[in-house]
This record gives C-alpha cells, sequence and structure tokens, in this order.
C-alpha cells in the first residue's frame, strides 16, 4: 500500500474492548492465510490474550496497537513473565509491510523494556517467520533453542530468542 505511510498509523497503548478478540481474529486470519496454520494456533493466541489481560499492570506490561483508519492493522505486546519481558503476538497486515512499521513498533518495544527495568527479554516463533527473525536479531535477539512442534496445525519448527540487555 504506497499512498500509506507511517505517520498515517496511529499507535495507542491502552487495551480497548474488542482488543483481545480483535487481535485473536487477525492472527488467525493472516497467520491461516499465509502460512496455513489451523485453528489450534487461533486457540494458542486467544489464550495468551486472556492471560495478558488477567495478569495485566500498565508499569510492567505494555501493547501497541496500530490503526489505520480507525482499524487495528498491527498490534505487538510485552508481557511480564516477571524475570524476563516476553515479545508476543508482533502482526503487520501484509499491505501496512515496508513502510518502517514493524521497525518502529520493535523500537518502542526495546524503549519500554529498558524504561521498566528489565533485564533480559525473550520470545518464540517459527522458522517460517525470517523476516521478523531478522529484525528480532537486529535488535540483539538470538536463537537459543529450537523444537519441531504441531502445535500450530502443521508441522514447524519453534523457535525461541532471548535477549540479554547491556548492564
Amino acid at each position: 500500500m504506497t499512498d500509506v505511510s507511517l505517520e498515517d498509523i496511529a499507535i495507542r497503548t491502552e487495551l480497548r474492548p474488542g482488543d483481545i478478540g480483535y487481535v485473536t481474529y487477525l492472527h488467525g486470519s493472516l497467520y491461516s492465510k499465509e502460512y496455513g496454520y489451523g485453528l489450534s494456533f487461533e486457540n494458542y493466541v486467544a489464550k495468551g490474550l486472556c492471560e495478558f489481560y488477567e495478569k495485566y499492570n500498565p508499569e510492567r506490561n505494555r501493547i501497541w496497537a496500530c490503526e489505520h483508519n480507525d482499524r487495528m492493522i498491527g498490534f505487538l505486546l510485552l508481557m511480564d513473565r516477571v524475570k524476563a519481558a516476553q515479545l508476543r503476538y508482533f502482526l503487520v497486515e501484509r499491505k501496512y509491510r515496508g513502510i518502517g512499521l514493524g521497525v518502529k513498533l520493535m523500537n518502542l518495544y526495546m524503549d519500554f523494556l529498558q524504561e521498566s527495568g528489565y533485564k533480559t527479554s525473550y520470545l518464540w516463533t517459527t522458522h517460517e517467520l525470517s523476516t521478523a527473525a531478522s529484525l528480532y536479531k537486529r535488535h540483539g535477539f538470538r536463537l537459543t533453542e529450537e523444537k519441531d512442534s504441531t502445535a500450530f496445525g502443521k508441522p514447524v519448527k519453534e523457535q525461541r530468542y532471548d535477549l540479554i540487555l547491556a548492564k
């Protein structure tokens, strides 16, 4: 979508009614179309978002909901895991990719991570998401674990990336 620029995207950090369901929908729809993930993946996302809401503390957790024309087109959250922050549910709709939104979200994540005093962060992804993995690596995340999985409705290799912040 060449007629949209980063300046056209609003990013909010407060969770609103409808967000949990819509982020679940976006993940289920997008990952089904682009990677063939099944209902088990959508269920995984829904459970994780419910857990996030149940444990939500704005001083230690954060969402970034990206909107264009009052419609959510991207999302990312930081979930407090006591000793670390977990990066979860990073998504940008296809037609909004390539304008710098993913980089902006990662920078916002890294800023909040440091401002909140976290020393480490981690995330889980799959081997198929190489563009995302490249973005994580540019921000200092390193691949630390791989395991075979069928949890997303098809065989994938789940990958864990970890980040240790400089002291």
